[in-house]
C-alpha cells in the first residue's frame, strides 16, 4: 500500500512541476506583450501546481520514509524523520523541492500577474525540476559517470516540463477559445508558432539525455532486459509513448499550425482547423499523461543495470 502511495505521489509531483516550469516560460516566450498577462487562468493553474508539489513532496518525504522504516508509524517518528532528512540524499532534496515550491506560491499569492513574477515562478520550477533527479536514478550511479548521468537526468526532467507545461497552456488555449474573436485565434496561432522552436529544442534534449540515461540505467549488453524486466517493459512502453507524442507534435507543428494560420480569414474553415487542433492536442496530452505515470512506477523498480541478467 505505501508503494502505490509513493507512485501516486510521484505522479502529482511529476504533473505539478511540469505545469510550474514549462507554463510560465510558455507565457514569456509563446505569448507577445501583454497577451499572457490578460489570461484569467494562468494564476490560478499555477497556483495549483505550486500548492500540489509543496503537499506532494512534504507527503512523499514522510511515505518514502515510510517505506524505508518498514511502516507508516515508524516513519512518522521524529527520529526516523530526521534520519531521513540529516542522513541520506533524498531527505535533502525533498525539503528543497517542497521550499521552491512554497516560494513560488507564495509569490504567486502576493504579486499580480507580470513577466517578472512568471520570471520567478520558472526559476523556482527548475529547481524543482533538478531535485527529481536527486531523487531518482540519477544521483544513485557511483563512480566517474556519476556527475555525467547526474546532468543528464536534470536536463531531461528540464526538456520534459518544458514541453508538457506548454503543451497544458495550449490545450486550455485552445479548448478556452470562448470569444471566437479573430484577436484570440491569432494569439493561438501566435502561441503555436513561437512554441514550435521551442519544442523541437526540447525534443532534441529529450532524445541526448534520454541515450545517456540509457547508457547507464539500460546499458550496450543488457539490451534484452528492455523485454525481460519490469523497468525494461516500462522504458519500451515510455518509448512507444514518446513517439507517438512526436508524431502528433510533428502533425501539430507541419499542418495543423499552417492549417490554422491560412483559415484565419477563413471563418468557414476557421471552426474545421480548431477542432482538429483540438482532437490532436488532447490526445497528446493524454499520452503524456500516460508517459508520466509509467515514469512514476518506474522510479520506484531497479533499472536493467543493477540487474543480474544470467538470472
Amino acid at each position: 500500500m505505501l508503494d502505490v502511495l509513493v507512485i501516486l505521489l510521484r505522479l502529482a509531483q511529476y504533473g505539478g512541476a511540469v505545469v510550474l516550469l514549462g507554463t510560465p516560460l510558455f507565457l514569456l516566450y509563446g505569448l507577445r506583450g501583454s497577451d499572457g498577462l490578460l489570461l484569467g487562468w494562468t494564476r490560478p493553474l499555477l497556483l495549483s501546481a505550486a500548492a500540489v508539489v509543496a503537499m506532494g513532496s512534504a507527503a512523499a518525504l514522510v511515505a518514502q520514509t515510510a517505506v524505508m522504516a518498514g511502516s507508516l508509524t515508524e516513519g512518522l517518528k521524529p527520529a526516523t524523520l530526521g534520519f531521513m532528512i540529516t542522513g541520506t540524499s533524498l531527505g535533502p532534496a525533498f525539503l528543497v523541492r517542497t521550499l521552491a515550491a512554497l516560494l513560488a506560491l507564495l509569490a504567486l499569492i502576493q504579486d499580480k500577474p507580470s513577466r517578472g513574477l512568471w520570471g520567478f515562478v520558472a526559476v523556482a520550477g527548475l529547481i524543482v525540476g533538478a531535485s527529481f533527479a536527486w531523487t531518482g536514478h540519477g544521483a544513485a550511479t557511483e563512480g566517474a559517470g556519476r556527475y555525467v548521468h547526474l546532468t543528464a537526468a536534470i536536463l531531461h526532467s528540464w526538456a520534459a516540463a518544458v514541453w508538457l507545461g506548454a503543451l497544458a497552456a495550449l490545450l486550455i488555449l485552445t479548448f478556452g477559445r470562448r470569444s471566437k474573436t479573430v484577436d484570440s485565434d491569432r494569439i493561438l496561432h501566435r502561441a503555436l508558432h513561437g512554441f514550435a522552436g521551442v519544442g523541437t529544442a526540447s525534443v532534441a534534449v529529450l532524445v541526448l539525455s534520454g541515450l545517456v540515461n540509457s547508457w547507464f540505467m539500460v546499458g550496450p549488453d543488457r539490451i534484452a532486459g528492455l523485454l525481460s524486466t519490469p523497468y525494461g517493459l516500462l522504458l519500451t512502453g515510455k518509448l512507444v509513448l514518446f513517439a507517438l507524442m512526436l508524431v502528433l507534435a510533428a502533425a501539430n507543428r507541419f499542418h495543423l499550425t499552417p492549417d490554422l494560420g491560412s483559415a484565419l480569414d477563413d471563418p468557414e474553415d476557421l471552426g474545421p482547423a480548431i477542432s482538429r487542433l483540438k482532437r490532436s492536442l488532447a490526445m497528446e496530452t493524454l499520452l503524456a499523461l500516460g508517459l508520466l505515470a509509467l515514469v512514476s512506477i518506474m522510479g520506484t523498480l531497479a533499472p536493467v543495470s543493477a540487474m543480474d541478467m544470467a538470472m
